[in-house]
């Protein structure tokens, strides 16, 4: 098949690309590049994919509709797998208009690509971040998301009711994932992985929000990868219309479907820490601060549905995936021992 992966230079992004790569599709990765992060970083990722028989790397931002419309002219997607989009909540807090433009405007730029040149199945990325002030544990994708504590919170919920439009009115099928605190190689500086192996290695202090106690259900890339890989060919089908009881934020009569990918397994911030200074042979210097505003304190995520669905859950131990981590982060930065 033909697959556009779209923010292809990313971190979930490529580990995507190289796999469906490998398993014999063509697919076209698109990527602006933009500066949110070293932009070296990303055109590695790129570099690892861009010699790969069957890739093809087109350079867009997906802010310009008419970008977009062109892309999909020039090919016909038999899939296509969106994970642009302006992460990070803190950044959201100082930068409000980029997630509007980047979270609500390529979005649908993408979706109307679809809606005239109808690929089998649109997948999107949404976040575990949709669950926002929500308390019962685990999540599961019926519970209530009206509530967000964060505009990036905001702007995934929005794109799950955008696609519920589409779905609905077009009869795109469309079917988006709650992502929850993905890590590995490769990943974001500005994710907490990154961030605190790199203030560990250089000796700097790491802030601990919540005094380190707030829990995350860490998962690891490839495990998400997996998820995508499988739903790509789970395409939602059109029902007939559900008793009001039977409805909830992840299941429509529409083609149209939201799943969980996460370790279901809630992890303390402090493990984690803990983990990566045994990994790197290094003592990390903490500061315990309060909860910072657009935080939660957990994440959990009930993956039921997506067993159900596909087959699989995310299972890589939480040891194991910080092992690979570190192992990585050595090498890219060229990091020794203690």
């Amino acid at each position: 098949m033909k697959v556009l992966v779209t923010g292809a230079a990313g971190f979930i992004g490529m580990h995507t690309a190289e796999r469906l790569l490998a398993a014999g599709h063509e697919v076209v990765g698109v990527d602006a590049l933009n500066d949110y992060y070293d932009p070296a970083l990303k055109e590695a990722r790129l570099a690892r994919l861009v010699p790969r028989a069957g890739f093809e790397a087109v350079r867009m931002d997906l802010c310009d509709a008419d970008a977009v419309d062109g892309l999909f002219q020039a090919h016909r997607f038999d899939r296509v797998i969106h994970l642009a989009a302006q992460p990070g909540v803190r950044y959201s807090l100082k930068n409000p208009r980029a997630y509007i433009d980047r979270n609500i405007g390529a979005f649908i730029n993408v979706m109307e690509g679809c809606r005239h040149h109808a690929p089998a199945h649109f997948v999107y990325a949404s976040s575990s971040s949709v669950y926002g002030g929500n308390t019962r544990l685990p999540f599961r994708e019926g519970d209530p998301v009206d509530h967000p504590v964060s505009l990036y919170a905001a702007t995934k919920r929005a794109n799950e009711l955008m696609a519920h439009t589409y779905s609905h009115v077009f009869g795109l099928p469309t079917t988006g994932l709650r992502f929850f605190t993905v890590y590995g190689p490769w990943g974001r500086p500005d994710m907490s992985p990154m961030l605190f192996a790199s203030a560990i290695v250089e000796g700097r202090t790491i802030d601990l929000f919540n005094h380190g106690r707030s829990l995350r259900d860490f998962t690891y890339v490839t495990d998400i990868v997996e998820g995508i890989v499988r739903v790509m060919d789970h395409i939602p089908v059109a029902s007939a219309p559900l008793p009001d009881a039977e409805r909830s934020p992840a299941t429509s009569w529409a083609p149209f479907r939201v799943f969980n990918i996460g370790n279901h397994d809630a992890v303390e911030v402090n493990r984690f820490v803990g983990l990566l200074e045994e990994a790197l042979g290094r003592k990390a210097i903490l500061r315990p601060l309060p909860m910072e505003p657009g935080d939660v304190e957990a994440t959990f995520a009930d993956v039921d549905a997506l067993s159900a669905a596909v087959g699989f859950a995310p299972s890589t131990p939480i040891e194991e995936g910080v092992a690979r981590f570190v192992a990585w982060f050595r090498e890219y930065y060229g990091v020794g021992g203690a």
